[in-house]
């Protein structure tokens, strides 16, 4: 508000200089003026003066704090404010500034815990499953290599133990069954010879018969296993067990994939129940933090200032802090000055800032407190306009430019109205005179000194000024008498502009439109003479000769009976539909006048047939008519002169 009130009080004071400079410009009016060669005594004089000049630039600001810490809400989303401290209230560090509601919160973290507690239980879980696992995976492992071993030892427990043996008990009965067979064959024939000479009964015969017989089938019997052994047995035993001992090596390489994937998978769900509670304790973390934010306390001594009242809107003031309102994350909401250290915040008008800079020393006077200057310098020059005041008046540009003050932390308070000096140059004895008395003459500033009862220009080189006096370096002694009211008639405004000289300027592009509506370019060029070239006239737009009726159409050539062009009353006309008109050369066939060209009354009469249409088929016309052109000039040949005539009426 400070700021607004500065704006149109630096208003008001321009448009005083300006009722000032009208009155003073009637009375130059209604004067006689003073030219060269006038009296003196009739021009308002002021003698050169050499003495102490101060270079300064004068301007009101506002006091505020040099530092100052920002308190933010750090609460995510939306919250209430449950408690507020009074503003303009001197806090100490740990002091309870605002206090947010975070009864939601408070909830959340209840449940969050819960969810820990659940995530927790899961990862221990994961945990003592990737061991059972593991200890699952070495146990079946073991089962499936000793299983291989079996069966690789099996193969060769047949092969060099079984087998042998088999064949060699085989091989002995069939021995001991040949043994049998010959002792039963002798005891049969002994029997035989017994049972003849009466000796030996029948019965007896008979069992030492049968004694051979079954010898002789035990003798078959044992060669017949032999040779099953040996061809059949032998082969289909070793192919059974080299098999089992490949299926068992298969089996165990199975058993590893499958264990270490169950490990793995294992592993992966301990990983993602780790991940997950340590994501969970963060939650719940970030809740507690989120909690203790809820409680912002001074960092630092201070005065509390709200954010709100350090802010403008341009749709109005802001709605003051208070309690209930609802912040959003990272907003202001107190600013805590340092006690101890202030500046002034003045706006600079652009036309002075070719005379500050940083580092210069500057006079601080404050409304509140007469008698008493402060002393500072200046600090930082904003490198924008203030948007502020360009809101409020577009032609006006200020730049804030900030005056550290040196001292002062013990009565000076945020937001007072001061006064404020930049001293830019000091001069113990320097020439000056009214910024008034300065006018430029052919670009070189100019005094309109007195000499000899007339008033003469002379060219001076100046200093800087202070708004009131401006320094003369070279050009016046001291004492001499200058105008005043130095008269403009010779004099030339800084905003003459410079001459662009032999810059060249390209034409203005056409665009196709235009082209459109303003019609097409006459054909360049010359025709052939054995096509009835053009009678090389030069008419109005448009005017064109035609070609005799064996010559194809020209490119842009009107259809047969068709003609554009301005009319007499300024009507622009379009392609006619229908045949040409009496009187008209026939563009298809020879014999028309001047090679074609139309006569004065086809034309006429083309002329009304045209005012006689409506917009509908003027508009129908041109559109024919473009159409009809733009497929003469896609043929080969078919340019500008190539043949046939585009009349006009």
């Amino acid at each position: 508000m400070a700021d607004i009130m500065r704006d149109r009080k630096r208003l008001g004071l321009w448009a005083a200089v300006a009722v000032v400079a009208v009155v003073l410009g009637l009375w130059l009016v209604t004067s006689q003026g003073v030219k060269r060669g006038d009296k003196s005594a009739e021009a308002l004089t002021f003698p050169v003066q050499e003495g102490p000049l101060v270079i300064s630039v004068r301007e009101s600001g506002t006091i505020k704090p040099r530092e100052t810490t920002v308190i933010k809400s750090q609460l995510e989303g939306r919250s209430t404010i449950l408690y507020l401290i009074p503003e303009g209230k001197e806090v100490a560090k740990g002091d309870l500034l605002v206090e947010l509601d975070v009864t939601a919160l408070t909830d959340e973290r209840v449940d969050q815990d819960i969810r820990v507690r659940n995530a927790e239980a899961a990862f221990i879980r994961a945990r003592e499953n990737l061991e059972v696992v593991k200890n699952q995976a070495r146990a079946d492992v073991d089962k499936a290599e000793l299983t291989l071993r079996f069966a690789q030892e099996d193969v060769k427990n047949y092969q060099d133990g079984e087998y042998p043996t088999d064949r060699k008990d085989l091989q002995s009965r069939i021995t001991l069954a040949e043994e049998e067979v010959q002792r039963t064959a002798e005891k049969l024939k002994w029997s035989q010879q017994l049972f003849d000479e009466k000796y030996l009964s029948g019965t007896e015969l008979q069992a030492d018969s049968l004694s051979a017989k079954k010898a002789a089938l035990d003798l078959d019997l044992a060669s017949s296993r032999l040779q099953l052994l040996e061809k059949f047995t032998f082969k289909r035993q070793i192919d059974q067990l080299t098999s089992d001992a490949a299926q068992a090596e298969m089996a165990l390489e199975r058993v590893r994939r499958r264990t270490s994937a169950d490990v793995v998978q294992a592993e992966a769900d301990l990983s993602a129940r780790d991940a997950e509670f340590s994501r969970q304790k963060d939650k719940l973390q970030k809740i507690g933090e989120q909690i203790a934010k809820a409680k912002i306390t001074a960092p630092t001594d201070g005065v509390v200032i709200y954010a709100t009242s350090t802010q403008f809107s341009f749709r109005g003031n802001v709605e003051p802090l208070a309690e209930g309102q609802q912040v959003i994350e990272r907003q202001e909401l107190i600013h805590l000055p340092l006690a101890d250290t202030f500046m002034a915040i003045v706006k600079i008008h652009e036309s002075s800032l070719k005379k500050i800079y940083t580092g210069l020393p500057a006079q601080v006077a404050v409304d509140a407190i007469p008698g008493r200057t402060f002393v500072g310098r200046v600090g930082k020059i904003a490198p924008l306009p203030d948007a502020q005041s360009t809101f409020m008046n577009p032609d006006l540009k200020v730049f804030n430019t900030e005056i550290y003050i040196d001292e002062g932390g013990d009565i000076l308070r945020t937001g007072m109205t001061c006064s404020v000096e930049i001293v830019v140059e000091r001069y113990e004895k320097a020439l000056c005179v009214p910024v008034q008395c300065v006018v430029r003459v052919g670009g070189k500033p100019t005094l309109y000194v007195r000499e000899k009862n007339q008033i003469t220009p002379r060219p001076v080189e100046i200093g800087l000024d202070n708004s009131r006096m401006v320094r003369i370096v070279s050009g016046v002694k001291v004492g001499e008498e200058i105008l005043l009211t130095p008269p403009l008639s010779d004099s030339k405004t800084a905003d003459e502009r410079v001459p662009v000289g032999d810059m060249a300027i390209p034409e203005r592009p056409v665009t196709e439109k235009a082209k459109s509506a303003n019609g097409r370019a006459d054909d360049k060029g010359a025709r052939p003479q054995g096509q009835g070239g053009a009678s090389g006239r030069r008419g109005a737009p448009g005017d064109r000769g035609s070609a005799p009726g064996n010559a194809p159409p020209a490119s842009g050539a009107a259809p047969p009976g068709a003609g554009i062009g301005p009319s007499p009353e300024g009507a622009q006309v379009g392609a006619a539909k229908g045949p040409a008109p009496d009187g008209a050369a026939a563009a298809g066939g020879p014999g028309g006048p001047e090679g074609g060209a139309m006569t004065p009354e086809a034309r006429e009469k083309m002329r009304e047939r045209f005012k006689n249409m409506t917009p509908e088929e003027r508009e129908a016309a041109r559109s024919k008519w473009a159409e009809r052109r733009r497929q003469q000039e896609q043929q080969p040949g078919g340019g500008a002169d190539a043949g046939g005539g585009n009349a006009q009426p």
